[in-house]
């Protein structure tokens, strides 16, 4: 049997083991946090100790890290501990589940492949609750021979697992546009918000009003679900969005294509951030309007 393995049981990672256990599948997981681990293997599954251990078990990777540089520690180390890449069989995949910049992407590939091992670029989409339902987005690039492998565990955590290339770098450019939308479609939610507020419109009726017209967007009736309960629990970061959004500059940057949108957006996460909400829920961006922020289940 094929056996697979899944790095990071953040809000996405855990969602996507329990997909691949509800769909049969033994799942074998690492989590720095080595409590969540424990927890989620008492229903089945194998905690490991260390990558290694980990990379030598499995057939295929799943990494579910924050960005590129947790997914090269995950894959080579770092000073506290060894990485998954050295103890993989040769042919083994590694699914790589990430926001990256697509070059590094592509570098990722060659680098993997010069050890015989695969690669499949799979960045994804849909929030914790998608993962969770095994509902979610992939936009994955990558070889067949990759494909051969890893594909029933893409099935089997995603609802929609797109095939965007023969090799890597066009999942991560498809993402890095989805996140371009994303970014800005919560900023224009926030401010939009955020003026009904200043005229003294009932923040209820508002969203009640938005949502069923034209204007709505998926993330205006998510995120602003949030601002009307005052609960900034981090889903998704202030933070995530100040990266997300510095890779679709930076992506643009190098081919010198203008993205008025995208810019002011990015400086209003980055604005947030630097006023102290770097790690409260995305939608915590409507706090750089001045006076607009609800008490606590005043909605």
């Amino acid at each position: 049997m094929t056996t697979v393995g899944l790095i990071g049981l953040g809000a996405m990672g855990s969602g996507m083991a329990a997909s691949l256990r509800r769909a049969g599948h033994s799942v074998q997981v690492f989590d720095v946090r080595r409590e969540v681990a424990e927890a989620f293997t008492q229903s089945g599954g194998t905690t490991h100790d260390t990558l290694a251990s980990l990379g030598a078990a499995c057939d295929v990777v799943v990494s579910v890290v924050v960005n590129a540089a947790q997914t090269e520690a995950v894959l080579f180390g770092d000073d506290k501990t060894s990485g998954c890449a050295a103890s993989m069989k040769p042919g083994s995949v590694f699914v790589m589940c990430s926001t990256v910049d697509p070059n590094w992407s592509v570098a990722l590939e060659s680098r993997l492949e010069a050890m015989g091992l695969r690669y499949i670029d799979a960045p994804i989409s849909g929030g914790a609750a998608k993962a969770a339902s095994g509902q979610m987005t992939m936009m994955t690039a990558g070889k067949p021979e990759a494909y051969a492998l890893a594909e029933p565990f893409l099935n089997a955590m995603a609802a929609k697992v797109y095939k965007l290339g023969g090799s890597a770098g066009a999942g991560s450019k498809v993402k890095i546009i989805n996140q371009l939308l994303a970014g800005v479609h919560i900023a224009a939610a926030a401010e939009a918000m955020a003026l009904g507020l200043r005229e003294g419109v009932d923040p209820a009726a508002l969203y009640e009003v938005i949502t069923h017209s034209a204007g709505n967007s998926w993330m205006f009736e998510n995120r602003m679900a949030h601002v009307l309960a005052a609960d900034y629990t981090p889903l998704s970061a202030v933070d995530i969005f100040v990266k997300d959004l510095g890779l679709v500059l930076d992506m643009a940057r190098a081919s010198k294509f203008p993205l008025p949108l995208s810019s002011t957006a990015h400086q209003m996460f980055m604005q947030a951030s630097t006023a102290g909400f770097a790690k409260e829920d995305d939608s915590a961006v409507i706090k750089i309007f001045p006076g607009i922020e609800l008490p606590k289940g005043q909605a």
